[in-house]
């Protein structure tokens, strides 16, 4: 895999990682706690939990075989953390590392 099929992946995981923890806290857990329907979290949640599994494998390969360094691989690791970010960090910074290598 070259490093630009590498960069489109960690793109594409991190916004699916973003979407499923949105899901996740957004529909499925209100569906658990106030209307008692406990199912979908648990699918959702294994889908965000293998999600957020490939999201952290592809942002190590990927500081490992760009050479970012500690910080960067901090701040991706952060992002998979808070709400949000981990469309952030894919449109500012990710998009930003494609385009160097296209």
């Amino acid at each position: 895999m070259t490093s630009l099929q590498l960069l489109r992946q960690f793109s594409w995981v991190a916004i699916a990682e973003g979407v499923s923890y949105l899901a996740l806290f957004l529909v499925t857990m209100p569906l658990k706690y106030i209307w008692d329907m406990p199912q979908p979290n648990i699918y959702v949640g294994y889908a965000h939990g293998a999600l957020f599994f490939a999201y952290m494998i592809l942002a190590l390969w990927a500081t490992l075989r760009m050479r970012w360094g500690v910080k960067v691989f901090t701040l991706l690791f952060i992002a998979a953390l808070l709400p949000f970010a981990t469309f952030y960090m894919e449109k500012v910074f990710l998009r930003k590392e494609i385009a160097k290598l296209t």
